[in-house]
């Protein structure tokens, strides 16, 4: 298992991919396994998102 030095991460704050652990673990979202998945990080986070409203949503009707 790896640490995630060697991954891709997402910077919110500064909307930049970047590799290991450059910024705070506040302002970024990942591991990721390339820098091309990082990139497409909020669009992922926000689809994610959405499917899981729609399952809580499911399971509470």
């Amino acid at each position: 298992m790896t640490s995630g030095e060697d991954k891709y991460w997402y910077n919110f704050t500064t909307g930049a991919v970047e590799r290991g652990f450059a910024s705070p673990a506040i302002d970024r979202a990942g591991p990721f396994d390339t820098a091309d998945e990082a990139a497409n990080a909020p669009q992922l986070l926000a689809q994610r998102s959405r499917e899981w409203a729609e399952e809580d949503e499911r399971e509470n009707d």
